[in-house]
């Protein structure tokens, strides 16, 4: 008879609780006592428990979501993705990939998958993960990590470790000039970071075009979240903040052909003017038709 009473008391008391709001605080805890204590007592053939290797499944598989969801959320500015979150997002993956095909020792229709991923509407678990994933290949993470996705790869902390020394140059000559510093006077700053900032900057290129060619990571043609970001923090500060500028490795060449292309109308022109008067100067001149009267003497002559 408690089996049978105990449901439909839970139940009651539940709607009754969330019709009357705060006022049945104590109701609702006596609903969920009730609750649990139908759990103990044993449901129904077609509303069946978790199996506890599910249940464990889901509970991790909780835990490594709430880790990266939040891990996700702290490092969103400045992006820090790839580079604070990879170890999260490994240990997430082989639990969902658990949860997917195992099946328990018990008959057919209580396996995991069919418990946790499609068993409602909703479908939890599964619009989780589909998120992680999504998210994860949107930043482009693996063309910052190690084909393992154990650690960063060496061009990234290369790259990372310059970008530390650009910032650290870019606030040790803010702090030096601090006393003399106008707000559109950034020479030292200029001047003392071009070094770093210009091996940055090529590296950064360098990645750009390895990825383009198939390089390190054949997943995309953009470099990581975490990698492109950094660059244009910094070069917002170079270019904006302040107003400095790199000076064009192909400026030489730049100005002999624009001199050379200046140059040519110049060089036509003249080239066609002489030769135009060497012609002149070769021209051979008719020779002058003789007289009438010259023309009748040579006729008497030889008649």
């Amino acid at each position: 008879v408690c089996r049978v009473l105990l449901p439909a008391l839970a139940l009651a008391l539940l709607g009754l609780a969330a019709a009357a709001g705060p006022r049945w605080t104590p109701a609702l805890e006596l609903a969920e006592e009730l609750a649990e204590e139908l759990w103990d007592a044993g449901l129904p053939g077609d509303l069946p428990e978790l199996e506890p290797e599910c249940r464990s499944l889901l509970a991790a598989f909780a835990e490594g979501s709430a880790a990266l969801t939040g891990c996700l959320g702290r490092r969103a500015r400045p992006v820090r993705l790839c580079q604070g979150c990879h170890s999260h997002y490994r240990r997430i993956l082989p639990v969902y990939s658990a949860a997917a095909f195992t099946v328990t020792n018990s008959s057919e229709s209580h396996n995991c998958a069919k418990s946790i991923l499609t068993s409602d509407r909703l479908q939890i678990v599964v619009t989780l993960s589909e998120f992680f994933n999504e998210t994860w290949e949107a930043a482009n993470c693996a063309n910052c990590l190690k084909n393992n996705s154990e650690g960063l790869s060496n061009s990234t902390e290369e790259f990372l470790d310059l970008f530390n020394k650009s910032l650290t140059c870019f606030e040790h000559n803010l702090q030096g000039q601090a006393t003399d510093l106008s707000p559109n006077n950034y020479t030292e700053v200029c001047k003392n970071c071009n070094e770093t900032y210009t091996k940055l900057n090529d590296l950064y290129n360098h990645l750009q075009r390895m990825n383009r060619q198939g390089g390190e990571s054949a997943h995309s043609a953009h470099l990581c979240i975490d990698v492109e970001d950094a660059m244009n923090i910094t070069r917002k500060l170079w270019s904006r903040t302040f107003n400095c500028s790199l000076p064009c490795s192909d400026t030489v060449p730049v100005i002999a052909v624009s001199s050379f292309i200046l140059f040519l109308p110049i060089v036509f022109y003249l080239s066609s003017f002489l030769h135009s008067k060497q012609k002149k100067r070769i021209l051979i001149l008719p020779k002058r038709i003789q007289s009438n009267a010259s023309l009748v003497n040579i006729q008497e002559k030889y008649s």
